[in-house]
């Protein structure tokens, strides 16, 4: 299958187009999304110059079995998915705000605390803490949503201070965040992985009813680690095996980039990106039990289209 790094496409009815970090959206009808998962890889908000083979379809379809899987708890954006790359659905307002969710002390929030920090977005964390230790319970660190550039830590009373929400929308998307994140946690444990931390978008429709958008629980907004090593790891000093796309960010690190300033991006072997495809490839079929079928799409930009153009006609 060809990688899709990027897509032009212009369907009856569209209105605009957006193209995001690693998914472009198409708004049908100012009320319909089109949004295809594309190849393309991020780290440190940064899109990477080469894509990642069967990443988009990997995502895509994860987020899928997880939408479906948590529907008792929040309704959620999704209408269809005509492809295996696409998922089509309702263009709803979004809360310009993610709501990350931590049961262990990982990736940023262990970078901020190794810089000396003891609290993040608010949230105070005590002394003593080692790398990848559990919390006594789950945090949530909120970021802003940037549409472009990094992402940014906003404390819950800086939400409430710049009245992004009030306190009772916060309220109640803080505990659907921790419940979304307890599905999660259960789900990953039956196929033996840890969810480490992850992050839930949300959005409103035009009666302001709360919705749960984007993707979940996938490698892109989510990190694991396998459970059987995990003690042993922790244990030993030693970091935990993962199924997320850290390792990545790691690498990125070893080799002096994190996306600041008169800092170059070190050349994205083919080797990285076969590797990273793997990572990608183990984590689809350890989180849902399945073995990961490529598309067989031989010309899949022209694929794709077609079959969106067909799932908008069944709308």
């Amino acid at each position: 299958m060809n990688s899709i790094y990027k897509t032009d496409f212009n369907f009856p009815g569209q209105t605009s187009k957006y193209e995001g970090k690693v998914r472009d959206v198409y708004t049908i009808e100012d009320d319909i999304l089109v949004v295809i998962a594309s190849d393309r890889i991020s780290a440190f908000d940064i899109i990477m110059p080469r894509p990642i083979p069967n990443k988009g379809q990997i995502l895509n379809q994860i987020s899928l079995e997880m939408l479906n899987s948590t529907q008792d708890i929040i309704d959620n954006w999704l209408i269809s998915s005509p492809d295996p790359n696409v998922s089509i659905g309702r263009k709803l307002n979004p809360i310009k705000i993610e709501m990350v969710i931590r049961g262990y002390l990982s990736g940023h929030s262990d970078r901020v605390y190794k810089s000396g920090k003891r609290s993040i977005c608010g949230v105070k964390l005590s002394d003593g803490l080692v790398s990848n230790q559990k919390f006594d319970t789950p945090i949530i660190t909120p970021s802003t949503k940037a549409d472009q550039g990094h992402d940014e830590d906003i404390s819950k009373l800086q939400i409430l201070k710049q009245k992004i929400l009030s306190i009772d929308q916060y309220e109640e998307i803080e505990q659907i965040t921790y419940k979304l994140f307890k599905r999660g946690t259960e789900i990953a444990k039956k196929r033996g992985l840890i969810l480490v931390d992850t992050k839930y978008e949300f959005g409103y429709d035009s009666n302001n009813k709360l919705y749960l958008i984007d993707e979940i629980h996938t490698p892109d907004s989510s990190r694991y680690f396998y459970m059987d090593s995990y003690n042993e790891s922790i244990d030993n000093g030693l970091s935990p095996k993962q199924l997320s796309k850290e390792f990545f960010r790691q690498w990125l690190i070893e080799n002096n980039f994190q996306g600041k300033e008169n800092q170059n991006l070190p050349k994205i072997t083919d080797k990285i990106v076969n590797d990273v495809s793997n990572r990608y490839i183990e984590l689809y079929n350890q989180i849902l039990g399945l073995k990961f079928n490529k598309s067989n799409n031989t010309n899949s930009i022209n694929q794709i289209e077609k079959n969106i153009i067909k799932g908008l006609e069944t709308l």
